[in-house]
Order: structure tokens, then sequence, then C-alpha cells
């Protein structure tokens, strides 16, 4: 069993879609169940995305979403996690930190993932270098909010291990367009194997980077059971 809990629906503004459709990706890589964000939500226009996702998703079974949320129009986003979020085809919520100019320890954020919190659902947060501290920061502050650090930070991730460290309510995916060797088997030396998740970025970057990554790291089978299904089944109650 495979669930990638970092995976989007819809095409790209620029020529990086490589992984082609989401479920001949899912199929070729043998991902049983991914988690997705309309590319539409994440880019342009959120609740435009999120509402052409959940018609969608209606016609998919091995699909899960993410309402993306914009931390700049936050009355659009309540509406949206009040519409989407009871029928139990959205999962969690996303929020792209960069195209939504939100960094990580701004107070648009904070009051977004407050917000998130109360629905008792996890976010997929986009964090790049030292940011994934500041969120840790939100994290330890915002009762009962559990977050995902997407793509660990990315070549930030020594500051991962500090931040999962820091909040034992955020966790950890490790897909990013480089994979510098040591880095996943470092990440799972470092923090409690019950909040590492498998994410990959398709359909942006092709699966092929996450797949190599976690195998190079020559996990013990419990530890990568954990990273493929098991962590995800119990963060996200499927």
């Amino acid at each position: 069993m495979i669930i990638d809990v970092h995976a989007h629906w819809g095409p790209w503004f620029f020529t990086m879609d490589v992984a082609g459709s989401t479920l001949a990706t899912m199929d070729r890589y043998g991902i049983d169940r991914a988690i997705v964000s309309a590319t539409e939500a994440v880019i342009y226009d959120a609740p435009a995305g999120n509402r052409a996702l959940a018609a969608y998703l209606e016609t998919q079974d091995r699909l899960l979403g993410y309402v993306t949320v914009n931390p700049r129009r936050l009355r659009e986003a309540e509406a949206d996690l009040r519409t989407y979020l009871p029928g139990g085809r959205f999962v969690g919520v996303k929020i792209h930190t960069d195209y939504t100019g939100s960094p990580a320890g701004s107070a648009r954020l904070r009051e977004a993932l407050t917000l998130v919190a109360e629905t008792g659902r996890p976010a997929l947060v986009h964090t790049w270098g030292a940011s994934v501290l500041d969120l840790a920061e939100v994290c330890q502050d915002v009762p009962g909010l559990r977050v995902i650090a997407g793509h660990m930070g990315a070549d930030g991730f020594r500051h991962a291990i500090e931040a999962a460290r820091a909040c034992d309510r955020l966790y950890l995916e490790p897909c990013w367009s480089h994979a510098p060797a040591g880095r996943i088997a470092e990440v799972v030396a470092g923090v409690d194997p019950d909040r590492l998740l498998f994410g990959t970025d398709a359909t942006l970057i092709d699966p092929a980077s996450a797949f190599g990554a976690v195998a190079a790291a020559g996990l013990p089978g419990e530890t990568a059971e954990r990273i493929a299904w098991r962590n995800a089944t119990a963060l996200f109650r499927l």
C-alpha cells in the first residue's frame, strides 16, 4: 500500500507537467491513493479550483482532496471549508505560502492555520529552507493544529528535523526536485518515525524522484511501511 499525501490535479502554467495525468502516474508507480490539490486553486483562484476538484472527485475512488486556502482571502476560505470538508472527499487543507505571498511566519498564515485547526483537519503547507522553523512555531502556538511541512524544507531538511522535534503535531514529507545523498536517512534518524509521510509532488515532479530518494535510504521494513501508508492513514483518519 502506498499513499501519496502531496499530489496535484490539473495543468500547470509552465512546462513541467512531467508526470502525465494523476491516475496514469499512480498506476505506473503502484500508488494506491493520492491526496490532491487543484493546481488552479493553488496558483490562480482557490474557490474556482476547489469547485472544479470537488466535481472531479465525485468520479474517482482513489483520489481524495485538499481544500486549498488563500490566507489573503479568508472569507472565501472559510466558506470553502464549510462546503467541502463535511462531504468526506476532502480530507485536509493545502496552503502554498509562496504563491499567496503569505510566509510561514506571517500573521496571515497564522490566522489561516487557526481557522484550519478549528476544522480538525491537517494542513499541507509549502516550506523551503528555514521557513519550516516558523511553521513549527505556529504549530506550537495554535492548539490542535496538525501540519505537514511540504518538501520538509527542501534544502532546509536539517531545519525540518529541528522543527519536528519542537512540535509533535508537525509532520514531514520529502518531495523535492533534488535528491541529495543521505537526506532521507538523516531525517528518518532524527525524527519520530510516526511523523514521516510519503509525497511526490506529482504531476509537477515525476514520482521517480521521491521513490528513488526513499529507496536509497535503505529503511527497515516497519519504518518504510509507516512512511508509505500507515502514518497517512492515521493522520487523515482514512
